[in-house]
């Protein structure tokens, strides 16, 4: 097994690593990265995209959020559709019954206890149904731009693999990058490593001899 890099990375190096990716990312047109620019700084539209998302391939939730998205554009819309109806319109998505039926309970929730709005805080967001860390996080980041760092599968899975973190779960991932990845960093974190772990630092055969930081990871598990 070989390391390129064996040291833990630098302020200056992390800050040079996303200064890499950001001038990279477009390129590579990445499809859940691409519906979040165009869906950024709507918290309702962040909000349910990236709760469709879940346990669901990344070209199926680009592909059924944009249909969605033509129907869809408040929690008054939600709730004047029927579930069956709902049901068909976020087809295929993971769990897309029980998905419907939680679309519904937020839209209601939101109309009851938040004036129709979206939460711009943790605790009110993580106490909507289902909706966890990850789902805040982005809501905050892309749909407030507040500070806050949205952990998926693919930024957890690239931090563990440059070395940048040592951890086990999301949850521990976020914990150690709020440590290390500067402040002003935070919101463009999943962006970018969404769309580089689409493309290119996939889970299996990353192409790392196209990677354009491939000499700040230490492949670790490679």
């Amino acid at each position: 097994m070989v390391y390129f890099k064996i040291s833990p990375m630098t302020e200056r190096e992390i800050r040079e690593v996303f200064r890499i990716l950001a001038e990279n990312y477009r390129s590579w047109n990445a499809p859940v990265v691409t519906l979040i620019a165009q869906h950024s700084r709507d918290p309702f539209q962040v909000l349910v995209c990236a709760l469709l998302s879940t346990r669901t391939r990344d070209e199926t939730t680009a592909r059924v959020c944009r249909r969605f998205l033509e129907k869809v554009r408040g929690p008054e819309d939600l709730l004047r559709i029927p579930v069956e109806e709902l049901e068909r319109l976020i087809y295929p998505v993971g769990f897309y019954r029980n998905k419907a039926r939680q679309l519904k309970e937020i839209a209601k929730d939101l109309k009851e206890r938040f004036r129709g709005k979206v939460p711009d805080n943790l605790e009110d967001l993580l106490s909507l149904k289902g909706v966890g860390r990850k789902v805040a996080n982005l809501v905050l980041a892309d749909g407030y731009r507040k500070p806050a760092i949205c952990v998926d599968t693919h930024v957890h899975r690239i931090t563990n693999r440059w070395g940048l973190v040592k951890t086990r779960t999301p949850e521990e991932t976020e914990r150690e990058l709020m440590k290390k990845v500067p402040r002003d960093l935070w919101i463009p974190v999943n962006r970018l490593l969404v769309a580089l772990g689409q493309k290119i630092c996939t889970p299996r055969n990353p192409k790392c001899d196209v990677c354009p930081v491939e000499r700040f990871c230490g492949k670790v598990g490679l």
